[in-house]
Parts: structure tokens; sequence; C-alpha cells
């Protein structure tokens, strides 16, 4: 099937989950995909030649993001995803929501920040050097900070699909690559600071964390709301499907606000774990050091008084 365009989607059957998951590649996104796992691979085997362990649940985390990813990009639905605005919709959420989380569930900076060798030479710069450069450039503490974030997240989906932008870009293939590409990118950084997984600018605590994460999710459900509430088509990509579809506009785009409006709901609840998780965590670890700290204090006084009992002795003696 091709993919360049709407224009080309004129010969799509009904649409079934079969032909839905069927394997369709986009050769970017392919590419993409097998060498992020490529390197991720690359960073576990080198950790694992020096004796170091890598958790396994992170390495499963990583790949099941980049399959997720994938799934979206590689198959049917990104053919079906052209002509109807509900599989475009489950692209979407997906690639914005459910891959950033998972990928980044892998902790693929720290990994790299483990794996990537040092420079050679003091003051060189190696691949490991740059990347610490980066983690604390200027610009990624812009553009992982909620103020900026946050709106981003809001705007890719009210100034994408309510302006003409989205039916630019869906007229050509890079103009549709680079939206994927921007979801994905959009919410890496939306998600990176909430997940708390990797090394970052910003290290909020776990409340202000939990507070970001539920900032941006209203304004997803009310866009999903608007779609589903809406008496007529919005989106001109979309207003008239082809006919061997066999489907109504409207009642495609009700069902992409409906999925939008659901969807808002899954990766919340996934974070909200994975961060009561880390909260608990992180309280136990505390909690250890705070007994190793007493049990050092303790012994500290049991020395002190037993030195004081030997001076007293000491000093018995010398009368």
């Amino acid at each position: 099937m091709d993919h360049s365009g709407h224009g080309m989607t004129m010969d799509l059957p009904p649409f079934t989950l079969e032909r839905g998951l069927a394997y369709s590649p986009d050769t970017f996104f392919l590419v993409g995909c097998l060498l992020a796992l490529a390197l991720y691979g690359w960073g576990v085997a080198r950790l694992g030649r020096r004796g170091d362990a890598w958790p396994i649940g992170r390495t499963a985390a990583f790949a099941a993001g980049v399959l997720s990813v994938a799934l979206v990009t590689c198959t049917g639905l990104n053919d079906y995803g052209m002509a109807m605005f509900s599989v475009h919709m489950v692209q979407h959420m997906v690639i914005s929501m459910l891959s950033p989380i998972l990928l980044l569930l892998g902790a693929p900076v720290t990994l790299a920040l483990r794996a990537l060798p040092v420079a050679s030479r003091r003051g060189a710069k190696g691949p490991r050097e740059l990347l610490l450069a980066l983690l604390h450039s200027r610009y990624l503490r812009i553009v992982t900070h909620p103020a900026f974030t946050i709106p981003l997240f809001i705007a890719s989906l009210y100034a994408l699909y309510f302006t003409p932008l989205f039916d630019f870009l869906m007229g050509s293939k890079p103009g549709h690559v680079g939206m994927m590409v921007h979801f994905l990118a959009v919410g890496l950084v939306f998600f990176w600071p909430i997940m708390g997984v990797d090394p970052g600018p910003h290290r909020p605590g776990y409340v202000m964390r939990m507070l970001e994460l539920f900032a941006g999710m209203p304004f997803h459900a009310f866009f999903g709301i608007a779609l589903m509430m809406a008496s007529e088509p919005m989106v001109e990509v979309y207003r008239n499907p082809p006919a061997s579809l066999g489907i109504d506009a409207l009642t495609d785009q009700n069902a992409a606000g409906g999925i939008a409006w659901a969807f808002s709901e899954i990766p919340s609840v996934l974070v909200l774990i994975a961060l009561v998780y880390q909260w608990y965590r992180s309280e136990q670890r505390q909690a250890v050091r705070k007994d190793r700290a007493a049990d050092r204090d303790g012994d500290k006084e049991l020395a002190a008084y037993n030195a004081y009992l030997a001076s007293l002795r000491t000093q018995s003696r010398g009368r």
C-alpha cells in the first residue's frame, strides 16, 4: 500500500483488525526502531561484558516502547490512519502517551551514561561527555520545564487539529512522518521529568510530579469530548472518507474523540502506579539509611561510654 498521502488511500477495503495489524512498513520508522533496539542492546551487552547487571525489566520496557512505535507506524494502521480519523487517533495516542512512558521506563539515558566510553584524554569530548553536556545544557532545561512541556502537550492537540496545519502535514509523506516524530518527542519531554527514571535537568518532588501529570490531562479529555460532541466533521482531511471504507465521517470523528478521551486515562494510571512505587522505594531507602545512621550513632555512644568508663578506671588506679 502507498503511504504518500490521502489521495492514494482510495482503494482501502473496510477496516478490520487483521488488516490494521498487517505488516506494512514505513522505512523511516522501521529503520529508527531497529536502530533504537540495536543501540540499547549494545549498551546492555557492554555492561554485561564489564560484569555490571542491567535490570531485565528496564530492557523489557524499552523493547515494548519501541514495538509500540512500530505497531502504529509499520502496520496497516499507518495506511488506514491516512483515511480514518479514528485509526489516526489510535496512532497519535499510542505514540504520544504510551510509547514515551515505556521508553522512559527503560532508562535509556542512564544506560547510555553507564555504557558509553569515557574520552581517552582529559578535556577531550567523547560521546559520554557530549551527552552530559546536553543534559546540563540550558536548551534541555527549557524544553523539559513544565512551563514549556504542558502548553506544548496541549497545543499539540488543539493547534494541530483545529487549524489548517493538520491538513498541510497530512498532504505529504514527510509531513506525516514529521507529525508522528513530533508526537513522540512531545510525549518524551512531557513525561521525562514526571517519570523521573533518568537523570534530567528537572528533579521535581513526587507531589509536584503528580500535579504536572494531571495538569495536561483535563485538556486531553476536553479535546476528546469536543470531537465526540461535534455535529459536523472538523478536520478537512477526514471530511470525505473513501467510499470503499464504508464509513460515515462524523461517526468516525466521534469514535476518534472517544479514543482520545479514554486514552488520556490509561497513561495517567500507568504513570501514577510508577510514581507511587518510586515514592515507596525512596521512603524505604531513607528508612534504611536512618536505621544505619542510628546504629552508627548507637555504636559511637557505646564507644564513648566505654572510653569514659576506661578513663574512670585509669583515674582510680592513679590514686
